[in-house]
């Protein structure tokens, strides 16, 4: 199973396992990060679920959609690094992903 690195709004990192196929929101959400509100519950209908991609996996994870690209200009913690987690999708090529879940607007 693909390794995903959490990081919380602490910044305490902790390194799950995550089951290929399912959303990094998913996976944040079954290993008991309580910070990720996911209100929409991965319909990238809201912006709850922001979270910052590392660096190096940039080009790793699939592009921003025009929904989630205007979902993410609704919050005021927006980097070039944020990405709604309901819509990236855990793969053997994302194996060691770290992410951290940003700010609560």
């Amino acid at each position: 199973m693909p390794k995903l690195v959490v990081v919380n709004r602490a910044g305490e990192e902790k390194t799950i396992e995550a089951k290929a196929g399912v959303s990094v929101m998913e996976a944040i959400r079954d290993n008991g990060f309580d910070e990720l509100l996911a209100l929409c519950g991965g319909c990238c209908s809201c912006a709850t679920c922001h979270v910052y991609v590392d660096p190096d996996f940039a080009g790793a994870v699939t592009p921003l959609s025009e929904d989630e690209n205007d979902l993410l200009d609704s919050t005021d913690h927006r980097t070039e690094m944020s990405r709604l987690s309901c819509q990236l999708e855990m793969s053997a090529a994302l194996d060691g992903l770290k992410i951290t879940i940003a700010p609560e607007d």
